[in-house]
């Protein structure tokens, strides 16, 4: 099972092919642009799985294409707000230490229990993208510093949910709702 050109792997898709030329519109001090051009290639996230739901086509492979485009552009992001905004990273160093030790981490432990490493798109995590965008936004209106730490917070809480998933779960289709639902379940079916 290959790429198929779908109209929501084409938006899962440019969110991976367009990201340089964000890289390329900050380095050229094309701030205006790379706001737009931002907004525009981050509001595929959206579209991509809205679409994939109303034309039928949700499958396997646009489901990781989604995941891989997600992690090259959120963690992108972090490079824009360093660029824009250095004094915001700085004052949430920790935080984003312990953000990228639980995403490593999490990616290890699918890695190793499922031959694969896996990203899920549970609540909090979907939410929290949200907030990510907001702030690399927002960070060209206002002071983001508080809103990229509760960002960093909940994306730890996130990831330690993710965790536990995989740990009390297995691997579990990928766009579960909360470790709660998957308790729910359990506890229905027993």
């Amino acid at each position: 099972m290959g790429f198929k050109p779908t109209a929501p792997n084409l938006l899962s898709a440019s969110r991976i092919i367009l990201l340089p030329g964000l890289f390329l519109l900050l380095h050229y001090a094309q701030h205006q642009l790379f706001l737009v051009a931002y907004i525009l290639i981050g509001s595929t996230d959206y579209f991509d799985g809205l679409l994939a739901r109303k034309l039928n086509q949700v499958t396997h492979y646009g489901k990781e294409l989604d995941s891989l485009a997600d992690l090259f552009f959120y963690i992108s992001s972090a490079y824009f707000l360093n660029y824009l905004r250095p004094e915001v990273i700085a004052a949430n160093r920790l935080y984003l230490v312990i953000f990228f030790s639980l995403l490593g981490f999490s990616f290890l432990l699918s890695g190793y229990l499922f031959k694969r490493p896996v990203m899920m798109h549970t609540i909090i995590l979907r939410w929290n993208a949200v907030l990510v965008f907001l702030a690399i936004v927002g960070s060209f209106f206002f002071d983001v510093t508080l809103l990229t730490r509760a960002a960093l917070i909940i994306y730890v809480v996130g990831f330690t949910e993710e965790i536990m998933i995989f740990l009390f779960f297995g691997n579990v289709n990928p766009d579960t709702k909360s470790i709660l639902h998957l308790f729910a379940a359990r506890q229905k079916s027993a």
